[in-house]
């Protein structure tokens, strides 16, 4: 079974932070995997409007391609690969 948290902790000066897991989680021997990933400010920015996403040149970006018949499946197996990935 694997457990996924994210987990938002501000870093102090001692660069010590205690993480509590679920209860769901047994008790015993387990593998602790942390990544680290410092928050951008741009990241935190609240997300554009609707019309502006329509105007970004990332709309519509698979429109054309002929090798995509069904766009949401093809997402959707890039995730299914992207997951698998992260498992190594």
């Amino acid at each position: 079974m694997n457990t996924t948290m994210v987990v938002r902790a501000n870093i102090p000066p001692g660069r010590s932070v205690r993480i509590r897991v679920p209860e769901s989680v047994p008790l015993g021997l387990a593998t602790i995997t942390l990544v680290i990933t410092p928050e951008q400010k741009d990241a935190i920015e609240p997300g554009g409007t609707a019309v502006e996403l329509a105007r970004s040149p990332l709309f519509g970006l698979w429109a054309d391609r002929t090798d995509i018949a069904d766009s949401v499946a093809y997402a959707r197996e890039l995730r299914a690969q992207a997951e698998r990935r992260s498992d190594d």
